[in-house]
């Protein structure tokens, strides 16, 4: 599925030489020889992906701590050590009514530094934007200064670009680099419990009736300093959840009051606990 583990030396494809250590890149060479040739030419530092996720939840094996890659082994590396692109081979479809066959893809972007306090998740219901919330859980004061002229960029960017989109409801990741006169779309996401609402609940998303402000960290709110909020928080479920788990017909259950809650009929009464 995904290339075993390699040893590095100081040759640019990032294997090692040794007769005793097999080199993975031999079963697609190609392929091999087409990364490393992507990574120069887009400046000899990627960041990559795959279709729908991003190994950022294993950039704890980075020596630089983050998903910036310059040799193939460490783009292959974050890729075989990610539980979420181990998702995306395996259980991409869970949850869905149709599933289909996917034809995988790796996606090389050029890595650039980039501000996490101008980055922002925003949220699509019925084709409507009905929310948006800064990514960085870190309080900003500046901000609020141009909260309204980034909202406003914001909405444009999503009626001339992304209005048609082929799915109703989804997410979507923007930038807005100084002089904040362009909106950078960094990714699409699925309206779904896996993609993190950051500072929002999926409880407000889908009961919500008019389309909010953006939502930003206050000075006072834990998120601010980080006492509260962790990464990638939405791979916490709800009580109902871990339960319908081990219930059989459980799931099917669930996901029919979702549904019910995106056709408006209502959620039923029951406690939102979480574990």
């Amino acid at each position: 599925m995904l290339p075993p583990e390699t040893v590095r030396n100081d040759d640019d494809s990032g294997y090692s030489d040794s007769e005793d250590e097999d080199d993975p890149s031999e079963d697609w060479p190609e392929v091999h020889d087409k990364i490393r040739s992507t990574i120069a030419e887009l400046g000899g530092k990627v960041v990559p992906k795959l279709n729908w996720s991003a190994p950022k939840d294993a950039t704890w094996m980075s020596s630089t701590n983050d998903m910036e890659c310059r040799t193939p082994n460490e783009i292959y590396l974050l890729l075989k050590s990610s539980d979420f692109i181990t998702h995306d081979l395996e259980q991409a479809f869970d949850g869905c009514i149709d599933t289909a066959e996917v034809p995988y893809h790796l996606i090389l972007r050029k890595s650039f530094n980039l501000n996490p306090s101008l980055e922002f998740r925003c949220f699509v219901r019925n084709k409507k934007l009905i929310a948006i919330t800064q990514r960085e859980m870190n309080h900003f004061q500046f901000l609020f200064d141009l909260r309204s002229e980034f909202s406003l960029k914001i909405e444009e960017f999503f009626e001339d670009i992304l209005k048609d989109f082929p799915d109703s409801n989804f997410t979507f990741d923007v930038y807005l680099p100084p002089p904040h006169d362009r909106v950078w779309l960094i990714d699409i996401n699925p309206w779904a419990q896996r993609t993190d609402p950051l500072l929002f609940s999926w409880l407000e998303l889908l009961t919500m009736d008019e389309p909010e402000d953006e939502e930003l960290v206050q000075r006072d709110d834990p998120e601010a300093y980080q006492f509260s909020a962790t990464k990638f928080s939405a791979h916490k479920l709800p009580k109902d959840v871990v339960d319908a788990g081990s219930t059989p017909g459980g799931m099917k259950g669930i996901m029919e009051e979702w549904k019910r809650v995106m056709n408006g009929e209502g959620l039923n009464d029951s406690e939102d606990e979480t574990v």
